[in-house]
């Protein structure tokens, strides 16, 4: 059987008898385990519409079992663990710290990673991950470079990240190279809960930061309008990895597009409920970047963008 194109081959080749559970259970169960509550995350809604377009009828042929970790990382293996006790049929999850917890929790369901840091890592010993990378290599560096070109004055930046999660130290120590390599200073602040946000945007005002860069931890995702009202309020040019940040009021994001992402995990999890071993759908890693500005939000900091850098925006909101 192939094995995933994007990675070296693994032994053994796994079953997943979805065809007869769909026969005993009329109802396909997909889990959830994100960031943010289902309400608040419109990716997830991108998610659900490319599986009613192939045929899963929410409250016919498809539940929806949700779980969130509302911004805490240390729930997610609870969370995961009740999701393989209820035995869905496959689970979809976004970040490093829900990917490692659905990894740890079942050998046995298939798990679907809508965005994580390093894919190859986590599915490394594994036979039923597969997913999407939502790194895209020389990420950090081009956003430290955004900041740079917004606010051309810029000598110091602070980084609001979580470091205990491994993809954030990653992202941090690649932030700091690129801030060294402009001349920059740059300064971790760890945010690892909801209290920590209030705390490192003083900070950075305190110390006279230039700008920020805010990491997409899960803390940063479950309190988005937070961060960004806390950014604006401390007049911090603040710079984020995906965009509905800056749908929500922040001034610039640089990254992935995750609504394409949660659609190409949606693909997915189609092709397994159909039959298919996670095994034969390949590991891919980030591709396509769109930088997207708000303008209102940059006339708020008093900043003047240049016409060239508007015209290399993917999106301008006005």
């Amino acid at each position: 059987m192939q094995r995933r194109r994007f990675i070296l081959s693994l032994a053994g080749t796994a079953v997943w008898p979805l065809a007869a559970l769909a026969q005993a259970h009329p109802r396909y169960r997909v889990g959830m385990l994100d960031t943010s509550p289902r309400d608040r995350n419109g990716n997830f809604q991108a998610f659900a519409q490319v599986l009613r377009e192939r045929g899963y009828i929410q409250g016919q042929n498809l539940a929806f079992v949700y779980r969130s970790a509302d911004g805490y990382n240390e729930r997610f293996p609870a969370l995961a663990a009740e999701l393989a006790g209820l035995g869905v049929d496959v689970i979809v999850t976004r970040g490093t710290p829900a990917a490692l917890a659905a990894k740890a929790a079942t050998m046995r369901i298939p798990v679907v990673m809508a965005a994580v840091g390093d894919p190859l890592a986590v599915v490394r010993g594994t036979e039923n991950l597969t997913g999407f990378g939502a790194n895209l290599e020389g990420a950090e560096r081009k956003r430290v470079e955004t900041l740079k070109e917004m606010v051309p004055q810029i000598e110091s930046l602070a980084a609001l990240m979580n470091l205990s999660n491994p993809s954030r130290q990653t992202e941090w120590n690649a932030v700091a190279a690129a801030a060294s390599a402009l001349g920059i200073t740059a300064r971790a602040l760890d945010t690892r809960k909801i209290e920590d946000i209030e705390t490192a945007f003083e900070t950075a005002s305190r110390a006279r930061t230039g700008a920020v860069v805010v990491g997409s931890d899960t803390i940063m995702q479950s309190n988005q309008r937070l961060v960004v009202e806390t950014a604006a309020r401390h007049k911090l040019p603040a710079i984020y990895t995906f965009r509905d940040f800056v749908e929500a009021g922040g001034l610039v994001s640089c990254g992935v597009s995750l609504p394409d992402l949660y659609r190409r995990a949606a693909d997915y999890v189609d092709r397994i409920l159909k039959g298919a071993s996670p095994q034969d759908l390949p590991v891919e890693p980030a591709r396509g970047s769109e930088l997207v500005v708000n303008r209102g939000a940059a006339a708020a900091l008093g900043l003047t963008l240049p016409a060239g850098f508007l015209a290399h925006a993917d999106v301008v909101i006005e």
